[in-house]
């Protein structure tokens, strides 16, 4: 799912793949680390082929000059057979899901997929990880696949460097602090979980360098109800040892801030719904798409933050200027913003109200010359998406890795038929119209909780129907439904398909499909002669 906000509480069963590590204290500052980039376009043939030996300089840290080709595109990770992240070593820029996606598109019509494998390694920039075992031996990582025992993963090759260092530093506060792991089975112990989520955005760097320098926001998730619980102490002592050791005025800088988050539930979900920012920056920037992203730590973000840029730079080029855009299951409304520039007008449509708090922060950031309008509404997209999608040129849906809700397919492949009405939603005429007091209470929910940044726009017909939809997908499975079930009654027609990785070294693919609604030919009015 590729916006960057608050959509559902994620629980620790639902995991991408992880990191490289880099020792702290054994090195004097964070290595390079090097990176290759493939983009691929599908292969004639099924079969995968090896890639062409990378450069010297580009080769993975723990692999020779003299490497084999097949050996350059691998994982190479010391955590493979044990850890649940990673499913597949070899040929991490092809996975074998890109072959089934071209043959996929192709039986639709569409000849010319292509697929950015973007970074291999060192490309996740986002990690939720357990904290669990003893405090003289504390285990960070993730799950072992189909149990609850936590596999210590130090050297993770899916990681930000800079993660690993961040991991590392925690590991020996935990050690000379005596911060107790989380103990499942019987509920006791200090830190749960953490979240570790880097920022390149640092202007004070050359763009080239920012990646590399990234600083790590630690979300610590505590066992306890408040900041006032019996084991506070040992929280503010924690945070301060991260601080201490690699804060602001710190000689190696790798912290931004540290944060807290208080959860006590026996359930899987990691985090509860209490925070506080403890130390550091309280404000956590990217820049993706071309803008200056907000992000809080309870926000959904995207874990490959490059890949995420690439997908968006694409995405821009299959909306026209001057349209007018309504983007569904927006999150913090990223995608929204990043079109704002030259879109007329921009909708953002999230069910999740705590993303509001990143969409207004971003919004401070838009060049002030824009004129158009961008707004962002607290509302459930499956309750009258039909309201939703009126007055607006190009449709963006990012939705859940479950597919798009019934309610909005079924509002998708009958909106040729949709007889427009002559008021607008949200005016006074229209609400009187509807009936149904649960829509009635979610329009009013919505405009209640709407955001209004710049002049309000009125496109020239504001009652027009979308021409394109753009359908951004992280769960191939539910996508294919989805898009069988938008060409099943020929609405819509699939013009374009990029795929992107996401998560190298997983079988696991994101979509952007570029849909065109089918018009229908006007009848010229001709009546044929009869024939005498």
């Amino acid at each position: 799912m590729l916006s960057i906000a608050a959509k559902v509480p994620e629980i620790i069963t639902r995991r991408p793949p992880r990191e490289t590590e880099m020792s702290l204290y054994t090195l004097p500052i964070r290595p390079p680390y090097p990176i290759i980039t493939c983009r691929v376009s599908p292969s004639p043939s099924p079969t995968v082929a090896s890639p062409p030996p990378a450069p010297p300089s580009l080769l993975p840290l723990t692999t020779s000059a003299t490497a084999v080709p097949s050996l350059t595109c691998a994982l190479q990770c010391p955590h493979f057979e044990s850890c649940s992240g990673c499913t597949h070593e070899f040929n991490l820029h092809r996975p074998v899901i890109v072959d089934e996606a071209s043959n996929f598109f192709k039986s639709l019509g569409v000849s010319d997929f292509t697929f950015d494998s973007c970074r291999l390694w060192g490309w996740r920039c986002r990690a939720k990880l357990a904290v669990r075992g003893l405090s003289e031996n504390p285990l960070i990582g993730l799950y072992e696949e189909g149990s609850h025992n936590v596999v210590d993963i130090p050297q993770c090759k899916a990681h930000h460097p800079n993660i690993n260092a961040a991991v590392e530093l925690l590991r020996k506060g935990i050690r000379e602090l005596n911060i107790e792991p989380y103990d499942e089975d019987e509920g006791t112990g200090d830190l749960r979980y953490v979240q570790m989520a880097v920022t390149t955005y640092n202007t004070a760097l050359p763009a080239i360098q920012r990646y590399r320098n990234g600083t790590v926001q630690v979300s610590l998730v505590w066992n306890s109800r408040n900041e006032k619980s019996s084991n506070s102490d040992k929280l503010n002592a924690l945070a301060n040892f991260l601080w201490r050791n690699a804060g602001s005025r710190s000689s190696l800088h790798l912290i931004h801030s540290v944060w807290a988050n208080f959860q006590t539930s026996t359930n899987n979900i990691i985090f509860g719904n209490r925070w506080r920012h403890l130390l550091g920056e309280r404000d956590f920037w990217e820049h993706v798409g071309g803008i200056d992203i907000s992000l809080d730590p309870s926000s959904f973000g995207q874990a490959n933050t490059r890949a995420f840029d690439n997908l968006l730079r694409k995405l821009h080029k299959y909306v026209p200027f001057g349209a007018s855009v309504a983007d569904l299951y927006a999150g913090a409304g990223v995608i929204g913003l990043s079109l704002a520039a030259t879109k007329k007008s921009v909708k953002c449509i999230e069910i999740n109200k705590e993303s509001r708090t990143s969409f207004e922060k971003s919004i401070d950031r838009l060049p002030k010359s824009i004129e158009g309008s961008i707004r962002w509404h607290n509302a459930d997209t499956s309750i009258d998406p039909l309201s939703w999608l009126v007055g607006s040129d190009v449709i963006v849906v990012d939705p859940p890795r479950k597919g798009l809700d019934t309610s909005l397919i079924d509002a998708l492949r009958t909106i040729s038929s949709h007889k427009l009405k002559p008021s607008l939603k949200g005016s006074s005429s229209n609400i009187k119209e509807e009936k149904r007091p649960w829509v009635l209470r979610e329009m009013e929910r919505a405009k209640e909780a709407s955001v209004q940044v710049g002049r309000e726009t009125i496109s020239g017909d504001p009652q027009s129907l979308p021409e394109t939809l753009i359908y951004i997908s992280c769960g191939w499975e539910s996508f294919k439904e989805d898009c069988k079930a938008l060409l099943t009654n020929k609405s819509w027609r699939l013009e374009k398909a990029h795929g992107f990785s996401f998560f190298p070294g997983t079988q696991s693919i994101e979509v952007l499909a570029v849909f065109k609604r089918s018009l229908k030919k006007k009848k010229t009015g001709k009546k044929k002669k009869k024939q005498g």
